[in-house]
């Protein structure tokens, strides 16, 4: 353990259920790197995701974006093609860009969008784009004819996340720099919308554990029947 987070840690009680209002505003205290330090969220479910009725899986526009640059890729032609990229989509193409993933296994972008007509195109591109979370899907509107709209979504700030084995969701809610108020908003939006998608099929306790940290900082606990009551519609 590093000097820089030992400093870090010893400001979190590791027996300590936080707030999310708390945990927020201590998120600043703990980060221990020069650059802005990327905040995550990693909530347990009670899930099983080997079961398909208990995927938990969807996206969240936060209130005050992720702090990341996104780079959008738009399979689409014709009147759909102009519209994404007047839309603000880095990259737009069909077959064209289709080739250059497969012959070059090239990635470079963090969001695809697929028109329905193209997935005829973009389905073979599974290999390569599947296992990078990659893959356009209608679940999470990353295949639809509004293009305009997904990509202002991505580029605002719309965040895709996804149970794992272990029943864990893993998602980014911003940077340091974003301040506690800020941090504790985008956390309120992703807390609501996982809350939202509880498989009908969940039995017992849903939201188990969540826990918050930056980028090289110590995780910081926080109560979970705290924070569902305070997404809790009124």
């Amino acid at each position: 353990m590093g000097k820089k987070f030992a400093l870090a840690a010893g400001k979190v009680d590791r027996q300590k259920r936080y707030s999310v209002v708390d945990a927020c505003a201590l998120l600043p205290q703990t980060a221990v790197a020069k650059f802005d330090e990327t905040v995550d969220i990693a909530v347990r479910l009670g899930v099983n995701p080997k079961y398909a009725d208990q995927m938990v899986r969807g996206t969240v526009v936060l209130p005050h974006g992720s702090g990341r640059g996104v780079r959008v890729l738009v399979f689409a032609k014709g009147d759909k093609e102009k519209e994404a990229r007047d839309a603000g989509a880095d990259f737009v193409g069909a077959e064209d860009m289709a080739e250059r993933i497969t012959k070059e296994n090239w990635t470079g972008f963090d969001a695809c969008v697929a028109t329905p007509d193209m997935m005829g195109v973009v389905g073979r591109l599974g290999r390569v784009l599947g296992p990078r979370g990659l893959m356009p899907n209608p679940k999470v509107g990353t295949v639809t004819f509004d293009v305009t709209k997904a990509v202002r979504e991505l580029k605002a700030g719309r965040v895709e996340f996804r149970v794992e084995k272990a029943g864990v969701v893993h998602a980014l809610i911003g940077k340091v720099s974003f301040g506690s108020d800020k941090l504790r908003e985008n956390v309120q939006a992703m807390l609501e919308t996982i809350i939202k998608l509880k498989p009908a099929s969940a039995k017992g306790t849903y939201v188990r554990s969540i826990t918050l940290s930056t980028t090289m900082g110590p995780g910081i606990r926080v109560d979970p029947m705290e924070a569902q009551a305070l997404v809790a519609p009124a």
